[in-house]
């Protein structure tokens, strides 16, 4: 049930993203509600696979990094998950488009890292009982 809960915070975070930078960050694929409701469903989805199955990889092959920009290079690896599902959702008719290339990307990413962890602190956590 978390992985649903994550996916859907991760949605929220992504249609207020396109909301906020829309010139540079755009849902595409349907004018209708639902339709962009589903869209942006699928590609949270995808970005939660992509950062469970593809980030870890990264992360462990630029440890470097992270020690030498005291960990700033995280923001660098959320901007090229980002990228790779805008990529991934490209090869189709829906999905997000980045617009002006990494620095948008990079603000995409920063803002939904944001919206993530504001939305994920206000949603009730599950109690074990």
């Amino acid at each position: 049930m978390s992985f649903v809960l994550r996916v859907l915070v991760t949605g929220l975070a992504i249609w207020l993203t396109s909301l906020f930078i829309d010139d540079h960050f755009q849902i595409v694929g349907s004018d209708t509600a639902g339709g962009k409701l589903v869209i942006i469903l699928a590609v949270a989805l995808l970005y939660s696979l992509v950062n469970a199955v593809i980030k870890p990889i990264v992360q462990v092959l630029s440890i470097p990094l992270y020690i030498l920009t005291l960990g700033l290079f995280t923001l660098v690896v959320n901007a090229l998950m980002l990228m790779l599902t805008a990529w991934i959702t490209e090869q189709t008719d829906w999905g997000i488009r980045i617009i002006g290339g990494f620095w948008w990307a990079l603000l995409a990413a920063l803002i939904i890292s944001l919206l993530n962890f504001a939305i994920s602190a206000v949603v009730p956590k599950r109690r074990d009982d």
